[in-house]
């Protein structure tokens, strides 16, 4: 097994929370991107 003990807080985890980042921003783009779609077929059809 390790020789290190684990140290809680000490891992670098910049490059995870630079994803994680990226996937909100993708996420509430989709998400807009979603609604202004069915509003946009809403008044179309309307």
């Amino acid at each position: 097994m390790a020789n290190e003990k684990f140290v809680p807080g000490e891992m670098d985890i910049s490059v995870q929370e630079k994803t994680f980042d990226g996937f909100m921003k993708a996420s509430t783009y989709g998400a807009i991107f979603c609604i202004l779609v069915l509003v946009f077929i809403g008044l179309v059809n309307g």
